[in-house]
């Protein structure tokens, strides 16, 4: 309650400089994978619900987090209710001090009653803003496993919807903001009732004078409204415009090095500044409304100060150091809601749109992958294809791949062959799942190892990139690094396989990335390898190495699925298509 269990940390980092092993663990209840597994096992049992076809996800996240919400909505209650004692408590102190109190020692009553609303009031605030943070971190950590995921899954025609630059903006920016907005949930009711409660003492202070107050309250809220759905309006647009410029500025990071080579940089530079000249229109635009908004709340107490001693004059109510003193201090609690509404109404307004986009996104069609079995066990064919079509299209008017029939053994290798352009990567993608199937049935089984045309490395070590997650095996580490040609290059880089490879392996050769890719895909052990190419990169002398050592020695017992333009190797592959 105190967040004493803080004090050692803090000491020890006031004795020197904290590292991570100094750091405490996260709870369970806290981590990201636990959060977002919770979070599915109760959308799937209210998508299996009969009663809801479609069920929402904001009320799956209140759902999952009802004990949270409520308790630090408890917290919020209390924090108000303790708040509003102060010009109650001032009231009677005055009295007192005019020689109006009720008994003798209700001064020292009155001050012991203040101590403990002042020590409740900072204890239940302190209460609520942790708990609606660490709410907010438990709900921006498995939104953002939530969009990981979902990416990884998305169907070719919403890859094209949803571009690289609008999922960052997801994860950056939306799922933020949607953490943000647990701190501010119950802010849009305390608020209300922080208001109800300063007019009810008012009320008992000025009388009917209060009613000028609420009048005041009311025309500012009225003139609020079309403020707000202009400020969603402009919120709604400038993300827009963030995801297209953020999509610009990604591509052209990309693929700066075609930039350079054709001397681009001048018109992509030209590009992207009249795309950021557009998102700064939405953004000048929203934050216009909302400094309107934010003046007329701000200005609005002096209002209510103003309106109510003005009508306390035309209606000859007197005033005294007993209400005067009580009027003055309820304006405090006046003041701090309406002076947050605009706050509130922004921070509605930007998780409404993230919650909006976010939504539509994990709502996007899937991959129909089939059904791929872990093991198999007394299984003859791992892969079968009969009469299979596919098409990266949604709707296709003419397949990419048609009337396709594949049959191959476990240990079998079958190289496929064919001009540009013929489908063979379309094929393995179609053994991954990553093609939409039209017509026919497949079935694969097994754990699938798959090694692209264009070499997937990621920023780290080359000892990282092969072990991928894997704990350390050493001799088998040894092999795979022998098998894949790895060992004289290694040698030549400064730290050996614990180098540095920059960003996305820039340190490294073609070949060299090629090598690290395949040693990452044996090193994994699979019972399937999809092969697309992966001796183009390398020379002549290289690749028939790495053949004989990789394909036909160290994968003599996996099946292998080869796509390759080398004619040499073709007699010892068992089928060719």
């Amino acid at each position: 309650m105190s967040f004493w269990w803080l004090n050692p940390l803090m000491k020890m980092g006031y004795d020197k400089p904290l590292e991570d092993k100094d750091m405490p663990l996260l709870g369970a209840t806290d981590r990201a994978q636990n959060q977002y597994l919770m979070f599915m096992e109760k959308l799937n049992r209210e998508k299996q619900s009969p009663s809801q076809a479609t069920p929402s996800f904001f009320w799956t996240i209140v759902s999952c987090h009802k004990r949270a919400i409520l308790v630090s909505g408890f917290c919020a209650l209390l924090k108000v209710l303790t708040l509003s004692t102060g010009p109650v408590l001032l009231k009677a102190f005055i009295n007192v001090s005019l020689g109006k109190g009720s008994f003798k020692y209700e001064g020292f009553v009155l001050a012991a009653v203040m101590f403990v609303c002042k020590f409740c009031e900072s204890l239940s605030q302190r209460q609520w803003y942790f708990r609606t943070r660490r709410l907010g971190l438990q709900v921006r950590s498995f939104l953002s496993a939530a969009i990981y995921k979902k990416q990884q899954k998305l169907s070719n025609a919403a890859k094209m919807k949803h571009s690289s630059g609008e999922i960052m903006n997801y994860v950056t920016v939306d799922a933020y903001r949607i953490g943000e907005f647990p701190y501010w949930f119950h802010q849009t009711w305390t608020t209300s009732v922080q208001l109800c409660i300063a007019l009810a003492i008012l009320y008992n202070a000025v009388g009917a004078a209060m009613l000028s107050s609420l009048v005041v309250i009311i025309i500012t809220v009225l003139c609020n409204a079309p403020l707000a759905k202009l400020q969603h309006k402009y919120q709604s647009k400038l993300m827009e415009a963030q995801d297209v410029r953020l999509k610009a500025m990604t591509e052209s990071l990309v693929h700066m090095k075609v930039l350079k080579l054709y001397a681009w940089e001048a018109h992509f530079k030209k590009v992207i500044e009249g795309l950021r000249e557009v998102e700064y229109k939405w953004l000048t635009a929203f934050q216009l409304r909302r400094a309107y908004n934010s003046f007329l709340f701000w200005s609005s107490p002096v209002l209510v100060s103003a309106a109510t001693f003005l009508t306390c004059y035309l209606l000859k109510i007197p005033l005294d150091a007993s209400n005067v003193f009580t009027f003055v201090a309820t304006l405090c609690l006046v003041q701090d809601p309406i002076r947050q509404i605009p706050d509130v109404i922004g921070v509605v307004i930007q998780a409404k749109v993230a919650f909006t986009r976010i939504s539509k996104f994990l709502d996007a069609p899937e991959l129909n992958g089939q059904a791929r079995k872990k093991y198999c066990v007394g299984i003859d064919y791992p892969i079968a294809m009969n009469s299979c079509s596919f098409s990266w299209e949604e709707n296709p008017s003419k397949s990419t791949l048609k009337n396709i029939n594949l049959a191959v053994k476990v240990g079998e290798k079958v190289a496929i062959c064919g001009e540009v352009g013929s489908g063979k990567s379309t094929l393995l993608a179609a053994v991954l799942g990553e093609v939409p199937k039209t017509e026919g049935t497949i079935q694969v089984c097994g754990k699938i190892a798959y090694i692209s045309q264009n070499a997937w490395i990621q920023t780290g070590t080359v000892q990282g990139n092969i072990l991928f997650g894997s704990p350390m095996d050493r001799e088998r580490y040894h092999n795979t690094l022998a098998r894949c040609s790895l060992v004289k290059d290694l040698e030549v880089l400064p730290y050996g396989d614990c180098t540095q490879i920059g960003e996305r392996g820039v340190n490294l050769s073609g070949g060299q990335k090629q090598r690290v890719q395949l040693a990452r895909a044996l090193y994994q052990n699979a019972d399937i390898y999809l092969l697309d190419d992966p001796f183009s990169a390398v020379d002549a002398h290289t690749a028939t190495s790495l053949f004989n050592e990789y394909v036909m020695s160290a994968l003599s017992d996996k099946t292998v699925l080869l796509v390759t333009h080398q004619v040499d190797f073709l007699p010892v592959f068992d089928s060719i298509c």
